[in-house]
C-alpha cells in the first residue's frame, strides 16, 4: 500500500528535520525534492545548462556531500523557477512518491503540483527572522563567513523568488494543515506533525 506525505514551506522552517523523523517514524521513504534543484544547481554552476542538467539528473548525485552550500542553494532557487527544469523533474518525484510501503517528500510544491492527492500534508513555516538565525547558526558552525544581516537578506530574496515565480510558487495547498516551528522545540514540532499524520492514515484492521 502506498501512502503519501507531503511537506512543504520555506527554507530553514524545519521541514527537512520533520520530514526525516515523520519517515522514519512510520518506515517511510524519504525524499528531500530540495536535494534535485540543488543537485541541478551544482551542474550548472559547473557550466551545464540548467534544462539539460535536469533532464540527465540521476539518483547517484543526490548523494553528493556537497549539495549544502549557501552558493548553491541560490543556483538552485533560481533553476527552480525554469519551467522545463521543474517538468523534467516531476515524474522522478511522483514515482518516488507513489512507492509500495509510504514516502514523505519535502519541497516546495509537493502538496499543490507534485502530489496533489497525498493522503496527508503539511506546510511547515516560521517567521524570516527565526529562520534566518537558524541558517546562520548552521552555516557559522560549518565555517562560513556569513553575518546575520546577509543572511536574513538571503532569506527574503529566496522566499520572494519561491512565492513569486510564475510555475509551481510556494504556498500551503489548500487542505494543508499548516504547522508555525517558530517557538517550537523540534521534539514538539515533530510530535505535532506525527499527529496530524496518525489523523490521515487509515485504521488498520
Amino acid at each position: 500500500m502506498s501512502f503519501t506525505v507531503a511537506i512543504d514551506g520555506p527554507a530553514a522552517a524545519g521541514k527537512g528535520t520533520i520530514s526525516k523523523a515523520v519517515a522514519a517514524h512510520f518506515g517511510f521513504a524519504h525524499l528531500d525534492t530540495g536535494l534535485l534543484y540543488r543537485a541541478v544547481g551544482r551542474r550548472t554552476l559547473e557550466g551545464m545548462g540548467p534544462i539539460a542538467a535536469a533532464q540527465a539528473l540521476t539518483a547517484e548525485e543526490l548523494q553528493q556531500g556537497d549539495l549544502r552550500t549557501a552558493e548553491i542553494a541560490q543556483a538552485a532557487s533560481k533553476v527552480a523557477v525554469i519551467p522545463e527544469v521543474r517538468a523534467a523533474l516531476v515524474d522522478f518525484q511522483r514515482a518516488f512518491a507513489r512507492r509500495v510501503g509510504g514516502a514523505v517528500l519535502d519541497g516546495r510544491d509537493i502538496g499543490t503540483v507534485i502530489c496533489p492527492n497525498a493522503e496527508a500534508k503539511l506546510f511547515v513555516t516560521a517567521s524570516a527572522e527565526v529562520r534566518a538565525e537558524r541558517r546562520y547558526l548552521e552555516l557559522s558552525a560549518k565555517g562560513a563567513d556569513v553575518t546575520r544581516d546577509q543572511v536574513l537578506a538571503d532569506v527574503r530574496e529566496r522566499d520572494a523568488r519561491d512565492a513569486e515565480r510564475s510555475t509551481a510558487p510556494m504556498k500551503p495547498a489548500e487542505d494543508a494543515v499548516q504547522l508555525d516551528t517558530s517557538h517550537l522545540s523540534i521534539e514538539d514540532a515533530l510530535a505535532q506533525a506525527i499527529e496530524l499524520i496518525e489523523q490521515k492514515k487509515p485504521a488498520t484492521p
